[in-house]
């Protein structure tokens, strides 16, 4: 008797994290986002409050579903993205001033990105993995910084901007993982979704996307 499949909760509202576990052949049972404080306690540095946030972010998606009966039985994903310059954490930029700080002090200079991913089991136990990807941004002149302030991509993006979009351009070198700097890095999310037994290539038999 082959096992049933479990559920699995992705404790997330971004689309870029859905559309990336999409690409994988992952289709999550239930999308709960979970509203968390993302405030960086008294020294904490990057890595350890993306490894943070995504743990506290799994756990509360966890107590609403259970709260709502459902997702029991299920494994429960959770994620964030924190953008750093060496210990000087960037906001995830909900104003114009804040994407415009981010962006200026990323102009011509090294930075990193922390994504962490947090993947819990029904019974309690929960599995982590933290990618560091170092990323260099060009010189960026006034105009591209105004231009691409204007297009609105920067809203809610950490660091105030998206790689997979116009800012694609602004990256003249990147070391470890683009889909991480995205929001999920997909071959430790499936090797964390394995080692739970999820079927991971369940769906690519019937995969009908092209290159």
């Amino acid at each position: 008797m082959v096992a049933a499949r479990p559920e699995l909760i992705l404790a997330s509202a971004s689309p870029r994290r859905l559309a990336l576990l999409n690409q994988i052949g992952v289709e999550p049972d239930h999308l709960i986002p979970a509203d968390v404080d993302e405030t960086p306690l008294k020294n904490e540095i990057p890595r350890k409050l993306a490894a943070r946030l995504a743990h506290t972010k799994a756990l509360a998606a966890q107590h609403k579903a259970r709260q709502t009966g459902i997702g029991d039985n299920a494994l429960v994903l959770g994620g964030d993205t924190v953008v750093a310059v060496g210990r000087r954490i960037l906001p995830k930029a909900e104003m114009l001033d804040d994407a415009a700080a981010s962006l200026r002090l990323l102009s011509g200079r090294s930075h990193r990105v922390f994504t962490s991913i947090c993947l819990l089991n029904p019974s309690g136990g929960s599995k982590r993995r933290v990618v560091e990807t170092r990323l260099r941004f060009k010189r960026l002149s006034n105009a591209e910084v105004d231009a691409y302030l204007a297009s609105g991509e920067w809203e809610g993006k950490a660091g105030g901007y998206a790689i997979q979009g116009i800012a694609g351009a602004f990256v003249i070198k990147l070391q470890g993982s683009f889909h991480a700097v995205m929001g999920l890095p997909l071959y430790e999310t499936v090797q964390l979704l394995r080692s739970e037994n999820y079927p991971i290539e369940f769906n690519w038999l019937n995969s009908t996307s092209g290159i």
